[in-house]
């Protein structure tokens, strides 16, 4: 979607929350994302693949100049013979560590098994976002979600271009420092510090 529709989007939905909530959105995943850091990595569910947001981006990395925001897409079913960049299993969330970030799209309910490979990419450090339909499981597992109620003027496939459009541009504001981080985000990072495996011997 070009910047042209995407402001026509946001004219439309101007006085609703959503232009100011997916800029937040925007915002944390750009703020996680950070330059030399362990990258980002995109996962759906079995039913759906966001390969879309994904392209978009990409897109966007490169317009914005921030390779960070670049995806690795992390599919449910690779086949023999895929290209490298569709290639990427659900191994990849398993071996997710601090540094990185997980951004989950889930317009139906994610299966259990993905939900634990959630579960134990945050308690690794990785940071989890997710752009949900409303399950609770997954909400309560991401550091930040952003949940779209089914409406017939907006889906998730509109908030995602809304979020992929405001996280590619330059005049979003920086981050928060660390110090400044609210007390939601600090009580969280105590309860994965609490829950992290030991460190392994060497």
């Amino acid at each position: 979607m070009d910047a042209v529709r995407v402001a026509l989007l946001r004219e439309v939905l101007a006085g609703t929350e959503w232009p100011g909530a997916t800029r937040r959105f925007a915002l944390t995943l750009r703020g996680s994302v950070v330059p030399h850091g362990g990258g980002l990595l995109l996962v759906g569910t079995s039913a759906y693949e966001p390969w879309h947001l994904a392209a978009h981006l990409v897109d966007e990395a490169a317009w914005s100049g921030t390779p960070e925001l670049r995806p690795t897409l992390v599919r449910h079913r690779v086949r023999p013979g895929d290209p490298a960049h569709l290639s990427v299993g659900l191994g990849r969330i398993e071996a997710a560590r601090r540094g990185e970030t997980l951004l989950v799209v889930a317009p139906d309910d994610p299966c259990g098994g993905l939900l634990e490979r959630i579960h134990d990419a945050r308690r690794a450090g990785a940071t989890v976002l997710a752009l949900e339909s409303g399950d609770r499981d997954l909400h309560r597992l991401a550091h930040e979600a952003l949940t779209v109620p089914e409406e017939p003027e907006l889906d998730l496939d509109t908030v995602q271009h809304l979020v992929s459009a405001a996280a590619g541009e330059n005049s979003l504001p920086a981050p928060a420092p660390r110090g400044r981080r609210s007390f939601r985000d600090r009580l969280s990072r105590l309860a994965d510090q609490l829950t992290e495996p030991p460190p392994a011997r060497w």
